[in-house]
């Protein structure tokens, strides 16, 4: 796996974007990252960045109100980082049989397709998709206009549904 965040995340997001900085186009494998670096990243790229973390910490923020006084400061000081629960995934999905507590989300239909993925998915509407033996949802791309508050609550929920279910 490469990306940001923890190898014992339960909600995994996969993405087919890379920060465009050269710290994490070399990335092999799963960094941590720290506090700062979320509003570093997105200093140094532009809002396209900001959305996506953004959007990632109010999806957090839905399921787990009680981790922070807001999303922003989940967003902060928590997101992504080595105590967090969270990874944001460049590599292709992966699956392991053995692994029943993660949820995994692929970021977008379009990246869904690239990867094979969105064919073995039940589409439950426009935007969603679910593969209940994978726990995975195709959803919409992490950008308020895709994936507005209405759409983030739908979300949570599809999340929380796989919450109990083991495969």
């Amino acid at each position: 796996m490469t990306g940001l965040g923890t190898a014992n995340a339960i909600l995994k997001v996969y993405i087919e974007n890379i920060p465009p900085l050269p710290h994490y186009r070399e990335l092999s494998s799963l960094m941590a990252m720290k506090p700062g670096e979320i509003k570093n990243i997105a200093d140094l790229t532009g809002n396209h960045w900001r959305k996506i973390f953004n959007v990632y910490a109010k999806l957090w923020h839905q399921l787990h109100p009680d981790c922070a006084a807001s999303w922003q400061a989940f967003r902060d000081n928590e997101l992504l980082q080595a105590h967090g629960q969270q990874a944001l995934l460049f590599s292709l999905p992966e699956f392991n049989d053995n692994e029943n507590q993660a949820v995994s989300i692929i970021m977008g239909r379009t990246y869904a397709a690239k990867t094979g993925l969105a064919e073995r998915c039940f589409w439950l509407s426009q935007d969603f998709a679910v593969n209940e033996a994978k726990k995975l949802i195709i959803s919409p791309y992490f950008d308020y206009r895709q994936l507005s508050n209405i759409k983030i609550e739908q979300l949570a929920g599809l999340i929380r549904n796989f919450a109990g279910k083991t495969r």
